[in-house]
């Protein structure tokens, strides 16, 4: 069923999926894995951290852990 939509602004999509409009599917499929120690996801124009020693543990025992190959 068609829609009707109004002004749209979209100012950024990172690895995203926009749809507007009929559509038979979209299925998107991503995964990764991050690591990061203190104060290592900060973002803005002026960011100050002050830590002390510290560690990121990054011992992961799960073989898979979200499989996307052949999951339509």
């Amino acid at each position: 069923m068609p829609a009707i939509i109004g002004p749209v602004q979209i100012i950024n999509v990172g690895g995203g999926v926009v749809q507007f409009g009929d559509t038979a599917w979209i299925s998107p499929k991503s995964s990764m894995k991050t690591y990061a120690g203190s104060g290592g996801f900060n973002t803005g124009g002026f960011i100050v951290t002050n830590n002390g020693i510290n560690g990121t543990n990054v011992v992961d025992t799960n073989l898979i852990d979200q499989p996307t190959v052949g999951n339509n």
